[in-house]
């Protein structure tokens, strides 16, 4: 009986000590997390770049996948430098503001009283509506697809002659047109009121202070250590980019920078290191469209969200700014087909504990090529925004104003997928089986497409 009841002791302090163990198991910790999910688009080819994830000051990741430089097989690594693309933009409001707390311009001045030969039409403009897209001039930089000589050294004189050809959309202030173009102007007006050139200023009034060593405007020729070469697809083929001279886009879109910069960044915006409280809401208050001074303002997870994506020939880039919670995410990306913006999302999904956005599996069947001759031509997403469908021999491609070819696979004969993207086309005909317009479906967003011919 004695050795029973000492047995039964035994096996109840096995199993206390048993259950204190598994009640003291941690839970999956975030940085597991989130390295499980980015190494899922990693080996589903669905992403090479660099990523930081820090909240209260943390990090609480800091990693970088894929190859900088493909030819010599060099990786990246969060000091890698990536094209920024428009995430240029929150540093050229911030050079504005500067300017205007040193009393050298004021947003509510119009550009005319800086920019020459400017059209009278564009006296009611100020750089506030440049600021927030609502000035009404052309977004020249999407209008056209880029010619080899368009993609070349562009100066002010070239900028200014491209804009007044075109009449404005709409009054000043009254609507919201997202316009690359806009932003080159101010980078103009900078370089007029501060004497400096766009790339000095900035570098002068907000790197160096912020000790940002790794960033700065990328002028062609630029012999930049740790730099991430810029690659597209073509079907499943990786290629390099094509060459657009950084003028090109200028103060919308020509900086460079790496991962520990940008949170360098993201911690001096909680500060007023570089302007005042005043100035930084201004920046932070949106206008039209959710939209401020070079950053999206809005609600992700039921939470204040302050973003803004970053595409450039080669290059992805996404940085979204949870300020309540100080939760900062950044996704670089050296392939302009990843979806940084659908990564950053899913990366915060995690750190709330909320469900991610995840891709179907698609899978491409055989097609008779010849069906494809039905789809060929131009679909009109948006005015200036046009997707051109054309084939080459097997192949579907699809092209937006401004950007480089995709291929699409066929899931049935008239629905169509990217690879490596969240993007998919569907043909849609009239009862004659002529196509009228398609559903073009791009990170989760379906908008309709009308063929214009």
């Amino acid at each position: 009986m004695k050795r029973q009841i000492k047995q039964l002791r035994r096996i109840a302090l096995l199993c206390a000590i048993h259950l204190l163990c598994v009640i003291n198991i941690p839970a999956q910790q975030p940085s597991t997390k989130f390295e499980e999910y980015t190494s899922s688009e990693v080996n589903a080819g669905r992403f090479s770049g660099a990523i930081l994830i820090a909240r209260d000051g943390k990090v609480l990741m800091r990693k970088a996948y894929g190859l900088a430089n493909i030819e010599n097989d060099v990786p990246n690594t969060p000091q890698t430098r990536f094209r920024i693309g428009s995430l240029t933009k929150q540093f050229t409001s911030m050079a504005i503001l500067i300017l205007q707390e040193r009393q050298k311009l004021n947003v509510q001045d119009s550009i005319c009283k800086y920019l020459p030969q400017c059209p009278e039409a564009w006296q009611p403009i100020t750089i506030h509506h440049l600021l927030t897209h609502t000035s009404g001039l052309p977004n020249y930089m999407y209008t056209v697809n880029l010619t080899e000589e368009e993609r070349a050294y562009s100066p002010l004189t070239r900028d200014m002659e491209r804009l007044r050809k075109g009449s404005l959309e709409f009054a000043p202030g009254t609507k919201f047109n997202y316009c690359n173009s806009g932003y080159v102007l101010l980078g103009h007006i900078i370089e007029k009121v501060s004497g400096k050139s766009y790339g000095d200023f900035v570098r002068d009034s907000i790197f160096d202070p912020l000790k940002m060593v790794n960033t700065g405007y990328d002028y062609n020729g630029l012999v930049l250590k740790h730099r991430a070469v810029g690659y597209s697809l073509r079907g499943d083929t990786v290629i390099t980019a094509p060459f657009v001279d950084m003028s090109v886009p200028f103060a919308a879109g020509g900086l460079y920078s790496t991962v520990d910069d940008l949170y360098l960044w993201d911690q001096a915006l909680y500060t007023e290191k570089l302007i005042s409280k005043k100035s930084l809401e201004t920046m932070f208050t949106p206008f039209k469209k959710q939209y401020g001074y070079g950053w999206f303002i809005d609600e992700q997870f039921k939470r204040l969200r302050i973003s803004h994506g970053g595409r450039i020939e080669g290059y992805m880039n996404s940085i979204e700014r949870f300020p309540k919670e100080k939760l900062t995410v950044i996704v670089m990306s050296n392939r302009d087909t990843v979806s940084a913006g659908r990564v950053s999302r899913n990366l915060a999904a995690i750190a709330f504990g909320t469900t991610l956005s995840r891709l179907p599996a698609r899978h491409a069947i055989k097609v008779d090529p010849r069906v494809y001759d039905a789809y060929l031509g131009q679909y009109e997403v948006v005015r200036n925004l046009i997707v051109t469908v054309t084939r080459e021999e097997t192949k579907l491609l699809a092209q937006a104003t401004g950007y480089s070819k995709i291929e699409f696979f066929p899931e049935s004969e008239i629905e169509f997928f990217a690879k490596g993207l969240d993007a998919q086309i569907m043909f849609v005909g009239d009862d004659s089986g002529k196509i009228t317009y398609a559903l073009i479906t791009l990170n989760g967003l379906e908008m309709q497409a009308r063929k214009i011919n």
